[in-house]
Order: structure tokens, then C-alpha cells, then sequence
């Protein structure tokens, strides 16, 4: 039988999955953070999620556990999962429902009296009926106006309220597809679970599924973006075990195209600069007051972004921008590689000098963001040149190392 038990805190819940899916599983003995006992309840409820994910490899040292995920038959985020066990009391769902069934068209319009009349006496059938308060009903109405199911207009001093029109339908593939690429994909998900069930039609050779347990943090942030507040969010160190809280103003959420790690963007009174924080540190975000400056900040991020490779938003202190360029010779039979470089060229410019040679040159502020990226070309570089001398020598070094070690020099090299 699935351990269901339902979860309140989905922080532990992230916690615990990302200590066993992401940074590897840790055997019952090397697990310190929490008891014995805590650590089998915590793997029996993420094995109900994702048991079919799960392998097991017997070694001299013990059993090895580990997730294994073949994107190219599991089209949807198994994670996802692990958001469908937050927990609801019984009156939660209750209300939930008798609003809708009381409010069950756009045209009618009831204020707070009314609709808690019609509560109450649907529930006095009930040998022992639920009392729900006029402050807590108010909340809930509230709540449901914020999120647009519902729709409020006073009238003189009294406040009424109505269901919103229905919903246009949905366009399912659209909805498949950015489900499993955007953040917070997971309310995609729960929307896909209401319509009919079919196969996916998209398959991902690249599949960065670990962001879903950092959408609830992205649900905050966006709500801050979008409402031009600063928030005050917490954020870990792992490796010195500190938890640090921090008050600064969203301003983006960037993606690596390369490992789908996400990073918030944000202004950072205390230090007076823009800064990244990856979300998988994030803690906890909670709004604050609005900032009267917001579009300021924002216009000033947007000037750094014809410099910025990943997500280094300064220059070096009495440094001007670094720049970076290499040219690269390729055969009639690679024509994808000056294409490639178009596609992937950034903030940097292409030049293509004939038919088999292109010049790629930046200025950003930090060139040794894109060093992963040039290696890629390796074979093909014909010359390469760095503003940074330190970092030209050591990027040479690297290449000079790569062919001691394949046993390389000389004329072979």
C-alpha cells in the first residue's frame, strides 16, 4: 500500500528530496540531520512518489540507492508528485465547495449575510454542522478574488460577490509543453491532471526536473515581481551551515540553458548592487512593502544585460569590461557548427569570415563564465585571446594538461 500520509510543510519535504535525488542518497547511518526514525519515514513517503524512479545496486559496501530518469520515456516531472500531498483540513474542502455550489453561476451575486445564510443552512442537516465564522469566510473570498475565481462589487457600502466567467478552454499541448520547461510547471500539471488522460507528445533530451521543489518560493517571488515589492527571503549556506536573511528586490529569475539551474536576480540594498541567488538556496520568501524605485532598479538591470555571459552583474574593482574572442576553422561537413554559434552566441557577435571560418568576440564581465562553453569548440580554435592574461594562460594550461594526460605533444599535438 502507498504511504499517504499527507504533508503541512513542504519545506522538510524539499529538504529530504533534495538530499536524497539530487545530491545522492545517503544510507540511514550517514543521514546526521535528523533521527533514525525520521530519516526511514521521510524514504518510505518519497518511495510512494517515486518508487518507480528508483534502482537499487548492491556493492562491497552495501546496498547503493539512487533515482534513475530516462527522459525519453517519462515525459512528465515525476516531482511534481510530491505538491499533490499538501494537506487540507476538512473544512477547508468543505467551504471550498459550498462557496462554489452557493456562487454557482456568473449572474448571481450574493454579499457576506446572504452567503452565510445559505451556509448554515445547508449544513443544519447535519446531526453535528460546521460554524464558520463571517471573519473566516471574508478571508476565503478574499482569497478566491486575489487568485480570480471569484469576483467582488460594492454596491452603495455593501460588498457582493459572484463566480467568475468560466475560463476560455485550454490548449493541452501548450499546456504539456511549458508544464515541464517553465518554473512553477507544477500548476500546469494540476491542470492537466483535470482533463482527459493521453500521451504526451514531446519528449525532452534534456530534462532539468529538480526546480519543481523550488516552486513555492517562485510562486512569491513572481507575485513580488509582478506587484513591484521587495521581499524578505532566507536563504542557506550549505557549506557553512548558516542560514542568512536577506532583504532585497526581485527583479528576474534566469535559467542555465546548460544545467536548468535557477537563479533570482535582485537588488540588494545592503550591499547596493544587483546580485544572483540560486532558488534552490532559497529558503523562504515573503513579501514586503512596495518599492516606490522598482522601475529604476529594473531599467538598470536590463542596461547589464548586453554584459552579462550568466549571471555576474559587476566588474571586477578598477577593471574595465573583460573581452574574449576566438576564431574557429570547420569542414564543409559541419555547417551545424556556424549555425550553432549563432544560436548560442549570447550577449557575444558572430562574424563569419568565409565559408569554413567564424570569429566570435564579447565584452562582459566576467570571461571566465564562458570558458565551459568555449572548450566545446575545442579541436576547431585556431587562435583565442582573453583581456584577462590570467585567464588566457590558464585556459591554455588546461589544453596543454588535457594532452599530457591523453599522452599528446610534440608533432602529435
Amino acid at each position: 500500500m502507498a504511504y499517504s500520509e499527507l504533508i503541512k510543510n513542504f519545506n522538510r519535504i524539499r529538504d529530504y528530496m533534495r538530499e536524497f535525488y539530487v545530491y545522492g542518497f545517503k544510507s540511514r547511518e550517514e543521514y546526521t540531520g535528523k533521527s533514525a526514525r525520521s530519516y526511514d519515514d521521510e524514504r518510505r513517503r518519497l518511495e510512494s512518489w517515486l518508487g518507480d524512479y528508483m534502482h537499487f545496486r548492491q556493492t562491497a559496501e552495501g546496498k547503493n540507492v539512487f533515482i534513475s530518469i530516462d527522459s525519453r520515456l517519462s515525459r512528465h516531472n515525476p516531482l511534481f508528485k510530491a505538491w499533490k500531498t499538501k494537506s487540507f483540513t476538512d473544512g477547508d474542502i468543505t467551504l471550498h465547495f459550498i462557496l462554489f455550489d452557493i456562487l454557482s453561476d456568473s449572474e448571481s451575486a450574493l454579499n457576506i449575510s446572504e452567503i452565510t445564510g445559505e451556509i448554515d443552512r445547508r449544513l443544519a442537516c447535519f446531526s453535528e454542522p460546521r460554524v464558520f465564522d463571517e471573519s473566516t469566510l471574508r478571508k476565503k473570498l478574499k482569497e478566491y478574488v486575489s487568485q480570480g475565481l471569484i469576483v467582488s462589487e460594492k454596491k452603495g457600502k455593501v460588498m457582493y460577490y459572484r463566480r467568475s466567467e468560466a475560463a476560455p478552454s485550454l490548449n493541452r499541448d501548450a499546456l504539456d509543453y511549458f508544464s515541464e520547461v517553465l518554473p512553477c510547471g507544477v500548476i500546469g500539471s494540476y491542470l492537466l491532471d483535470k482533463g482527459e488522460v493521453r500521451k504526451s507528445c514531446f519528449a525532452f533530451k534534456h530534462h532539468y526536473i529538480t526546480g519543481a521543489m523550488d516552486s513555492e518560493v517562485l510562486y512569491s517571488v513572481f507575485t513580488a515581481i509582478r506587484e513591484k515589492r521587495s521581499i524578505t527571503m532566507e536563504t542557506v549556506n550549505r557549506h557553512k551551515d548558516r542560514i542568512t536573511e536577506n532583504h532585497v528586490i526581485p527583479l528576474k529569475l534566469m535559467v542555465s540553458a546548460q544545467s536548468g539551474r535557477q537563479y533570482l536576480m535582485a537588488y540588494t540594498p545592503r550591499f547596493n548592487r544587483i546580485t544572483a541567488f540560486r532558488t534552490d538556496n532559497i529558503i523562504s520568501a515573503g513579501p514586503d512593502d512596495v518599492c516606490e524605485s522598482y522601475d529604476e532598479f529594473h531599467r538598470k538591470f536590463e542596461e547589464m544585460l548586453p554584459h552579462m555571459w550568466g549571471v555576474c552583474t559587476e566588474k571586477r574593482p578598477g577593471r574595465s569590461l573583460q573581452h574574449v574572442e576566438f576564431t574557429i576553422r570547420y569542414s564543409d561537413e559541419e555547417k551545424h557548427i556556424p549555425g550553432r554559434l549563432e544560436r548560442e552566441k549570447r550577449c557575444g557577435t558572430v562574424e563569419h569570415s568565409d565559408n569554413n571560418t567564424s570569429r566570435f568576440f564579447a565584452d562582459v564581465y566576467d570571461a571566465g563564465e564562458l570558458i565551459p562553453w568555449i572548450r566545446s569548440f575545442i579541436c576547431r580554435i585556431t587562435d583565442i585571446h582573453f583581456s584577462d592574461s590570467a585567464l588566457e594562460e590558464r585556459f591554455k594550461k588546461d589544453i596543454e594538461d588535457m594532452y599530457a594526460l591523453y599522452g599528446l605533444g610534440g608533432e602529435e599535438q
